[in-house]
């Protein structure tokens, strides 16, 4: 449990650092994707030996692979798609379809929000920059630290 505990005080740290970064400067920064990929799979090792680690494994390629092509698509930056893959790291492979359902439902309430925003806000809606697009980061930092809070309490 105390393993559990640790893992989850880090995702919430690292995650709420990267949901800030993205709010404040809509990037995303490579060190951070990778520090909590190397965090959550280091977590996944220590809890549950080899085994632990290849499917903690298996989820951040399955991630990076769909944040890709999120990101081909256009839906996601390329930062976001990377930050996905790290925080996947700390969740087994058979949580991937949870993981991806929680992010997309704080992104889809987040979208509401940040649409109503950009309706009543002129100056929201005359933006051309990175500032004219949601931070999705902030989404998948919810919806990681989310799916850890039902996992620890569980």
């Amino acid at each position: 449990m105390a393993i559990a505990s640790l893992s989850f005080g880090v995702l919430a740290a690292l995650s709420t650092i990267g949901a800030l970064i993205d709010v404040l400067k809509r990037k995303l920064p490579n060190y951070l994707s990778l520090a909590i990929a190397i965090a959550g799979l280091g977590f996944a090792f220590a809890a549950v030996g080899w085994v632990g680690l290849g499917l903690h494994f298996a989820h951040v390629v399955v991630a990076f692979l769909i944040g890709y092509g999120l990101f081909a698509g256009g839906m996601f930056g390329a930062g976001d798609g990377k930050f996905y893959a790290g925080v996947a790291a700390f969740f087994p492979i058979q949580l991937a379809p949870a993981l991806a359902l929680v992010i997309l439902l704080m992104g889809g309430v987040m979208a509401i929000f940040w649409l109503l925003a950009r309706k009543f806000s002129p100056k929201l809606r005359a933006r051309k920059d990175d500032f004219a697009k949601m931070p999705y980061g902030l989404a998948i930092a919810i919806g990681a630290v989310a799916l850890s809070t039902v996992r620890l309490a569980v």
